[in-house]
């Protein structure tokens, strides 16, 4: 699988998984304002916090084999490293 394929499955599964992790969140919180049993919007809430997690690292590696895409594509040149670092000594 190359970088692209990759970039477009990580990062559009991501944005899903983020999108229903925060739904579950709401859904949790909406349990213990409904005065649910304690154990069960704590654990719907847990789980809704793993989803939330999980879609952010989906959309992270995403990010990253985009990156890597760039820099495959384009080169060393993809990552604009001399323009930061004379900034960096600017006293």
């Amino acid at each position: 699988m190359t970088h692209k394929q990759k970039w477009l499955l990580f990062a559009p599964a991501g944005l899903l998984v983020v999108g229903f992790g925060s739904c579950l969140i709401q859904w949790a919180a909406k349990m213990k304002e409904d005065e649910a049993p304690t154990t069960q919007w704590l654990g719907a809430g847990t789980v809704a916090l793993g989803v939330f997690n999980a879609g952010l690292s989906l959309l992270g590696r995403g990010i990253v084999e985009n990156a890597l895409y760039e820099i495959r594509e384009k080169g060393p040149s993809a990552v604009a490293v001399d323009s930061i670092a004379p900034a960096m000594f600017v006293e």
